[in-house]
C-alpha cells in the first residue's frame, strides 16, 4: 500500500516540542500584532494547527507583507525564489536581530 503523503509527513521530529514545553502555549502567542515591513522568524508550533505553515518554512526568516485575515503574508526566500507563506501570529516569533 502506498504512503500518505500529508501535510505534515516527515516532521516527526522537527515538530516536536521540548519536554517542558508540552501542552497548549501561552494566549498572548496568538494575539501579538506585526507590522508591515517587521522581520519574523517562522516557527511551528504544533499544539496549534490552524494557520499552520508548510513544514519546509519552519526556522526560516522573512518579512511581514501584510495581512490576510487573521493571519499574515510573510515574504520568504526559498532558494532562488522568493514566497509568500501565510500564517497565523502563533507560528510567528518576532526576531530579535535587525539588520
Amino acid at each position: 500500500m502506498q504512503a500518505s503523503r500529508g501535510t505534515r509527513t516527515k516532521t516527526r521530529n522537527l515538530l516536536k516540542k521540548s519536554v517542558r514545553a508540552r501542552g497548549l502555549s501561552p494566549i498572548t502567542k496568538g494575539l501579538q500584532t506585526f507590522e508591515a515591513g517587521e522581520k519574523v522568524n517562522i516557527i511551528i508550533d504544533p499544539s496549534i494547527h490552524k494557520g499552520m505553515p508548510f513544514s519546509r518554512f519552519h526556522g526560516l526568516t522573512g518579512v511581514v507583507i501584510g495581512e490576510r485575515g487573521s493571519a499574515y503574508e510573510v515574504s520568504v526566500k526559498d532558494g532562488n525564489k522568493t514566497k509568500m507563506v501565510v500564517a497565523r501570529p502563533e507560528h510567528l516569533v518576532r526576531t530579535k536581530i535587525d539588520n
